[in-house]
């Protein structure tokens, strides 16, 4: 059987703001180190991720979170109390702040939130440049909801949680765009491939969304394709929101890399933490390429269950960011320009033409619960694919993260079936790709580069919102 090349090819016509951004510091020369002991460095968010990665083990318990102060390259760290563990943090080059929240007390906020205020519509993260846990509240939260919410909220006191109304409803984003494909009773579903990966076993395979691997079993590269993947992992609702699906063909090529359009490719090489205040970018064909920042982490969204009406579907662990994002995205990319896979698309609010929040899947969690590792899979599958793999020491700052609004989703990336993309062997700029399948977004193959104006909908017809 012929090697199929399954690319990471996310039709569409990038953003040409991200798009900007993301060229000229792919490679960015190193920031300089020139300050003395006890004096906050200059550094590049790379570097402030490692530097916090370090000091977090070193305070222990003192430790209260960090970020990244894009504006003046420095890491900022949180510590409650003060004492010989923070001086070393100073002279170690980090700001270090004087908070009143603990992680453990924000741990404890959250826990309180989840037994008290799990409502449909809402999601809390930790913010740790306000040292609070920021609660967040969609549209349908009105009336008793919003009381109940409120409530809860204000019993944690102001100086521990803060509550804010978000537009938009919280909702996965698992149809429309260029994706990977798959037939369910009633329809056809539509997801995104998020990164290429290599099993346990060593075979080629890919991660998406969990509640797409929930929906359906089987994945094609084109809408009304034969599968070529089949779900092996799947976790939705619950601690994450991942699903490992592997190719029916274990020859199958599976590059470590997404194409960000416009000729751009991002050879992805290793797995990073987010850090708030970092930069992402987002990949998707239905949107194109977005930038944003990195909001909250450890974030918990309740959604509407999409199976039972009165139910909530709560996904705990995942990363909070300003990055739009749109139906059809689920499951897509999110990462940084050096090349570090942050998450997969989870959901949020929002769209791109008024702006949102969207929530993903961190990349690193969902590694260590599948067992698979980030490298090419296929021919050679397994060869050092964990070798590339960075802990969250080495993971890419804030500030070279890619936006969530930039990130493809689950059902605008292309899916398992990139390897059908024009040219069969390469990963190509947008307008020379072939995209997931039969509905390749603006700049893909089909149809020289024409818009598919129906990405957005269902095979049976139905609007994907």
């Amino acid at each position: 059987m012929p090697k199929r090349k399954a690319a990471i090819a996310v039709g569409g016509v990038a953003a040409l703001g991200a798009a900007a951004l993301l060229l000229p510091n792919a490679n960015a020369s190193q920031d300089k180190d020139t300050a003395a002991a006890g004096t906050a460095r200059t550094l590049k968010a790379t570097d402030a991720t490692t530097l916090a990665a370090q000091l977090k083990q070193s305070l222990g318990g003192q430790f209260a979170g960090s970020y990244y102060d894009g504006a003046k390259q420095q890491l900022v760290v949180n510590a409650v109390g003060d004492g010989a563990a923070v001086a070393r943090a100073k002279s170690a080059g980090a700001v270090v702040r004087q908070v009143e929240n603990s992680t453990a007390d924000l741990q404890s906020a959250a826990k309180t939130l989840r037994t008290k205020a799990a409502i449909p519509g809402t999601a809390w993260a930790v913010d740790p440049r306000t040292n609070k846990v920021i609660v967040s509240a969609d549209s349908t939260v009105t009336g008793a909801k919003w009381d109940r919410l409120e409530s809860t909220v204000d019993g944690l006191g102001s100086g521990t949680a803060t509550l804010k109304k978000t537009g938009g409803t919280f909702k996965t984003f698992v149809s429309g765009g260029d994706a990977i494909f798959s037939q369910v009773q009633g329809g056809g579903v539509r997801c995104s491939l998020g990164f290429n990966v290599t099993a346990s076993d060593g075979s080629p395979a890919f991660l998406t969304a969990g509640h797409c691997g929930v929906a359906a079993k089987q994945w094609s590269d084109s809408q009304t394709g034969q599968p070529i993947a089949t779900v092996d992992q799947a976790t939705f609702p619950g601690e994450g929101d991942f699903s490992l699906v592997k190719y029916d063909d274990p020859a199958t090529e599976a590059p470590s890399e997404v194409n960000a359009g416009n000729g751009q490719v991002v050879a992805i090489t290793q797995a990073a933490e987010a850090t708030v205040g970092s930069t992402v970018f987002r990949m998707g064909s239905t949107t194109g390429l977005h930038d944003g920042q990195v909001t909250g982490l450890d974030a918990t969204v309740n959604f509407q269950s999409e199976t039972d009406p009165g139910g909530v579907d709560t996904v705990t662990g995942l990363i909070q960011t300003d990055v739009c994002a749109e139906a059809g995205d689920s499951g897509g990319s999110l990462f940084t320009q050096e090349g570090a896979a942050i998450g997969l698309t989870s959901g949020g609010s929002g769209d791109c033409a008024s702006g949102g929040e969207t929530f993903f899947q961190p990349v690193t969690a969902a590694l260590a619960a599948t067992g698979a590792t980030l490298g090419d899979g296929g021919a050679g599958a397994g060869a050092g694919a964990g070798d590339d793999q960075a802990g969250a020491g080495d993971q890419a700052g804030a500030g070279d993260q890619a936006g969530a609004g930039d990130q493809a989703g689950a059902g605008d990336q292309a899916g398992a079936g990139a390897g059908d993309q024009a040219g069969g062997d390469q990963i190509g700029g947008a307008d020379d790709q072939a995209g997931a399948g039969a509905d390749a977004g603006a700049g893909t193959a089909q149809e020289k580069g024409t818009e598919h104006h129906h990405r957005n909908r269902h095979q049976d017809g139905s609007s994907a919102n």
